[in-house]
């Protein structure tokens, strides 16, 4: 890490509520590459959408923050969100 980039944080995230079926992961991977957070996303057997971003602190608050509306389509009950320490995630993915 350089002087001019800001330190790294990450943040794992479960999200409640009507978000399978409704482009959550799709929606969720366009928007973190479009601010430049690094992670995943995927469906749970239990109905929920676990993620993880990892980047610049602001970046990664953003997407927190984006998780309570989701795509057009969800109805996001609650987000659960620890925050860890950067293993390194690359780029961003659904996970299958």
């Amino acid at each position: 890490m350089t002087e001019s980039e800001p330190p790294r944080t990450r943040a794992h995230v479960y999200i409640t509520g009507q978000v399978q079926g409704v482009y959550y992961r799709a929606t969720t991977r366009d928007t973190a590459r479009d601010i430049g957070v690094d992670g995943w996303v995927k469906n749970l057997a239990d109905g929920r959408v676990e993620a993880v971003f990892e980047g610049p602190r602001d970046d990664v608050e953003s997407m927190v923050e984006w998780c309570h509306d989701g795509s057009p389509m969800a109805s996001v009950q609650d987000v659960e969100v620890t925050y860890e320490d950067p293993s390194g995630e690359s780029g961003f993915y659904i996970e299958r």
